[in-house]
């Protein structure tokens, strides 16, 4: 099983994807809770205001540092890192690599030569499910595809090889 994922296709920047590191970043959604708990629409002024605000206080409180990094200052937990169920969506990495305009589809290539295409905005709301109890996916792995709303949290699409957009 390869561990590293590349977007290719109608792309400005190729990428090579290793969920292998994904524990250590902020993005990581826990879908143990995901999935059940309550979404909550946040206005958008309202949030950038509180994390203005935020920001402003540690500023005159600690001083300015470069870069920020209060997210990555969070406690370390690692009794959940050893047993959590990890993903994470895809959105960042697609407008990482630029898809070209004249674009209109992600398919997801698996073994056996399955594909399954997307539409553009269906492609950003995907969830990359990359760890299950604390362990990464060595069977189906090394991702498995699952959509926003866990209508396929029990049937995921599994053995990716790449991400192409076409």
């Amino acid at each position: 099983m390869e561990t590293i994922i590349p977007i290719k296709g109608a792309v400005s920047f190729q990428l090579t994807l290793d969920p292998t590191v994904w524990i250590f970043d902020d993005r990581k959604l826990d879908l143990k809770t995901y999935f059940t708990s309550q979404k909550v629409e946040e206005d958008m002024d309202i949030k950038y205001m509180r994390e203005v605000g935020a920001h402003w206080s540690r500023e005159i409180m600690e001083g300015a540092t470069f870069p920020p990094t209060l997210k990555s200052e969070r406690k370390f937990d690692r009794k959940g890192m050893e047993t959590g169920t990890f993903g994470i969506e895809l959105s960042p990495f697609l407008k990482n690599a630029e898809i070209k305009p004249e674009a209109t589809t992600i398919v997801i290539e698996c073994e056996g030569g399955k594909e399954c295409p997307f539409t553009i905005e269906e492609a950003h709301t995907l969830i990359l499910q990359y760890s299950q109890d604390g362990k990464p996916l060595l069977e189906g792995g090394p991702v498995h595809v699952l959509f926003r709303d866990g209508s396929n949290v029990d049937n995921p699409i599994k053995n990716v090889l790449a991400i192409r957009a076409e």
